[in-house]
């Protein structure tokens, strides 16, 4: 009989565990609590609801939280559980606290630097330590970005600093490592199968990268990618004391272009395997406008490929044969200068050679991809050479290639003159003219 007699006072004592939470009345606090939180915070907080319970450990359940008058940031659940130990101390410490799919809108960044900004200038110790941050599935919505919802898991020290932190997207692709380093924090990337969250959807075989913050100032000392059957290794820096800033160095080898060229033009327009050496730089405002302030400079080889929809020996020898067949141009190397500032691109130093041909000049292509340019092909003609000037036209879609006006009547010229031997001649004397009085500008 005393044992059952326990058995039903341990039930009757777990029950009311149970209940017990449910029937205090924390409705009444939730305006309160709200309050609290505007003032701290700065921005009008609203809370859906607040449960206490006993087990498995004492915690509060905080449901369906917005903080921002737009509701910036949105919370579905937030879980606290408090050392019961210190709930009476000076400083009171929580063990945890876990946040169930919180959604941070872009415009959250300016709300979220300025409280880091009053936490930097709170001297003292706090009134609450928090010892361990969990995050599950957090998105960030973010216009123009396609980023992974993320799980974060962060031990903080007595002063509210990350003592290390995990940080990987829900679907495993992205995992980055956080350690306290000398002043700041080393962190380590590493990333498999892994999309750019922003631009051309370029796909990553893996991405690794070493990086150190310190501050308002991001080294990163190296970077190593595999994609597209290529590498790519570089460095660079990212600075927003004042304005964002942002530069560093990269070296591409044995990039299939193709696949590359795929994201970038409705067709594709070029083939083979890329390589080559670059430097970057862009200073904003804001970090969203870096990507329109970039300057860039790439020396670039390609080897072994086939440029599609310009065929430059048919264009160079619509006027020097009456037959031509093809629409294609292969080479054995394509070189030359990528230089880039925001979204006007041109291409410097361009060389093509192969057995038929060489041709050398520069394309400029403009925000809406239009292509404005030149260039002179030297055809091998019965035993010697003929250059050629074509006027590069169209867009990065359809371009159009055909002899400028000057090498045009210089053909028709020499070829009146001298026959058809005097048609290479009076081309050579044309592209001349040509350049002389701005032909070589595209003139129409």
């Amino acid at each position: 009989m005393k044992f059952k007699r326990v058995i039903y006072i341990a039930a009757a004592l777990l029950a009311l565990l149970v209940v017990a939470p449910f029937l205090i009345p924390t409705g009444t606090y939730l305006k309160q609590i709200e309050r609290l939180a505007s003032e701290k915070l700065g921005q009008p907080v609203a809370i859906g609801s607040l449960h206490m319970a006993l087990l498995p450990t004492p915690r509060a359940n905080i449901g369906n939280t917005r903080v921002g008058s737009n509701e910036e940031i949105q919370v579905e659940k937030i879980t606290v559980i408090p050392d019961i130990a210190t709930l009476f101390a000076a400083t009171r410490v929580i063990s945890r606290i876990e946040v169930k799919q919180p959604v941070i809108k872009k415009a959250a960044l300016d709300m979220l630097g300025q409280l880091a900004g009053k936490g930097e200038a709170t001297q003292g110790a706090a009134p609450v330590v928090i010892r361990h941050l969990v995050v599950q599935e957090a998105r960030l919505e973010w216009e123009g970005m396609n980023l992974p919802e993320m799980d974060a898991e962060v031990e903080l020290s007595d002063d509210g600093k990350p003592q290390s932190a995990k940080i990987a997207s829900v679907d495993g692709k992205l995992k980055l490592d956080v350690v306290p380093k000398e002043e700041g924090y080393a962190i380590t990337l590493d990333a498999q199968h892994w999309m750019l969250p922003a631009g051309p959807a370029l796909v990553f075989d893996s991405l690794k990268a070493d990086m150190a913050l310190q501050g308002s100032k991001l080294d990163v000392s190296a970077v190593t990618a595999k994609l597209y059957r290529g590498t790519v290794d570089g460095n660079a820096t990212l600075d927003w004391a004042k304005e964002w800033r942002a530069s560093g160095k990269f070296k591409t080898a044995g990039i299939e272009v193709e696949e590359v060229a795929r994201l970038f033009s409705k067709s594709t327009r070029v083939s083979g395997r890329l390589s080559g050496n670059g430097t970057f730089s862009a200073s904003a405002k804001e970090a969203a406008a870096l990507a329109d302030r970039l300057t860039l400079d790439f020396r670039f080889n390609v080897a072994n490929g086939v440029l599609y929809g310009m065929d430059l020996v048919k264009a160079a020898s619509m006027l020097i044969k009456q037959e031509y067949h093809g629409g294609e141009t292969k080479f054995d190397e394509l070189s030359g200068l990528l230089h880039a500032v925001g979204k006007q691109y041109e291409l410097r130093d361009l060389k093509v050679s192969s057995g038929l041909l060489l041709a050398k000049g520069g394309v400029k292509i403009s925000p809406a991809k239009r292509l404005d340019g030149q260039v002179d092909v030297e055809l091998k003609q019965g035993g010697g050479l003929v250059t050629v000037p074509l006027q590069i036209s169209g867009t990065v879609d359809e371009p159009k290639v055909m002899p400028t006006k000057g090498a045009m009547a210089g053909a028709i010229a020499g070829t009146a003159v001298l026959g058809p031997l005097g048609t290479g001649v009076g081309m050579k004397a044309g592209s001349a003219i040509g350049k002389l009085f701005g032909d070589s500008k595209n003139k129409k």
